[in-house]
C-alpha cells in the first residue's frame, strides 16, 4: 500500500515539476533565446536555428540517447527516464502558446524568472528520483572512458551550450545571460534537493571538557566526544561536536564557549541536512 502511494506521490511531481519547467522554458527562456544548459538549452539553441518547436527537438535528440543508455540505466530506470521525457514533451507541447505572450521586455528579469523555475522543477525531479533524460544521459555514456569523469562531461556541455546560445543569437550578452540562468539554476536546485532547514556543525576543541559539557547539555543540545592528538604537539585533545538548529543557539553557544574557554579552538560550518533525534525524522526521508 504504502509503495503504491509512494509511486503515486512520484509520478504527480513528476507532472508538477515537468509543467514547471515547461512554463519557464516557453514564457521566459525561448523567446529570449537564453540556454541555461542540458539538452533543453540545446533545444532553444537548435529551435532557434531551424524554427521548429523545442517541445519536439526535445524529444527527437533525448530519444536515441535513451536508447543507447539502457544498458547504462537498465530496463526499469530507463523506462521511467522514458515516461519523464514524454511528460515533458507533452508539457513543452501544451506550453507553446506562452512563448507568444510577453510577460517582460528584460532579458536579464527573464534570465532570472526562467532559471528560478527550471531550478525548481529539477530540484524537484531529484527530491522524488525521477528523469526526464538530458545530458545526464551524454554523461553517463562518455563516463564509460575512464580519463572523463561525469562533473566534467557536464560542465562541458553546459559550458558549450551556453556559448552556442550567443552564437545563434549573434549577441554576445546572450550568451552572458544563459551563464547567468545556469547559475542560479544550480543554486535552486541545490537549495531544493539539500532542504531548507537551518543548521550550523560545531566542532570544539577544548582542555575544559567537563566545564564544557555540562554548560551545552543545559542549552538543551546534544554533544558527540571525539578522541584526537595535536598534530604539532602531540597531546591527547577532546573535541566535542555539536550540532545547533537555530540561529538563537548557534549565538548562545559561541559566547558560552567564550566565556567558558578562551583558549579553544571552534570551527563552525554549515550542514544541509540533520537526521535524527532533536532534528527531523529519519522516516521522513
Amino acid at each position: 500500500m504504502k509503495k503504491n502511494k509512494d509511486i503515486l506521490i512520484q509520478y504527480i511531481g513528476l507532472i508538477i515539476a515537468c509543467m514547471i519547467m515547461a512554463v519557464g522554458l516557453n514564457m521566459f527562456l525561448v523567446p529570449k533565446t537564453i540556454a541555461p544548459g542540458g539538452l533543453s538549452g540545446l533545444s532553444v539553441v537548435i529551435s532557434k536555428l531551424t524554427g521548429f518547436p523545442v517541445s519536439n527537438i526535445l524529444f527527437t535528440i533525448s530519444t536515441p540517447l535513451l536508447l543507447f543508455s539502457v544498458k547504462i540505466l537498465g530496463k526499469k530506470d530507463a523506462i521511467k527516464t522514458f515516461i519523464g521525457m514524454a511528460i515533458l514533451t507533452l508539457s513543452l507541447k501544451v506550453t507553446e502558446p506562452l512563448s507568444t505572450i510577453s510577460l517582460t521586455d528584460n532579458t536579464l528579469l527573464a534570465a532570472i524568472s526562467g532559471s528560478i523555475l527550471v531550478g525548481l522543477s529539477l530540484g524537484i525531479l531529484f527530491r522524488i528520483d525521477a528523469s526526464t533524460g538530458g545530458t545526464d544521459l551524454i554523461a553517463l555514456m562518455l563516463n564509460r572512458i575512464p580519463s572523463i569523469p561525469v562533473s566534467k562531461c557536464l560542465s562541458m556541455i553546459d559550458g558549450t551550450v551556453v556559448v552556442l546560445a550567443g552564437v545563434v543569437n549573434m549577441n554576445f550578452e546572450t550568451g552572458l545571460y544563459s551563464a547567468i540562468a545556469l547559475y542560479i539554476m544550480v543554486k535552486i536546485i541545490d537549495t531544493i534537493t539539500a532542504g531548507f532547514d537551518y543548521a550550523k556543525a560545531f566542532f570544539i576543541i577544548t582542555e575544559k571538557k567537563d566545564v564544557l559539557q555540562e554548560a551545552i547539555i543545559e542549552l538543551n543540545r546534544g554533544i558527540t566526544i571525539l578522541d584526537a592528538k595535536g598534530g604539532y604537539t602531540n597531546e591527547d585533545k577532546n573535541v566535542m561536536l555539536v550540532v545547533v538548529n537555530q540561529k538563537k543557539q548557534e549565538v548562545a553557544l559561541k559566547k558560552m564557549v567564550k566565556e567558558l574557554d578562551e583558549k579553544s579552538f571552534i570551527i563552525v560550518t554549515d550542514v544541509y541536512e540533520v537526521l535524527g533525534k532533536g532534528f527531523k525524522s529519519i522516516d521522513a526521508v
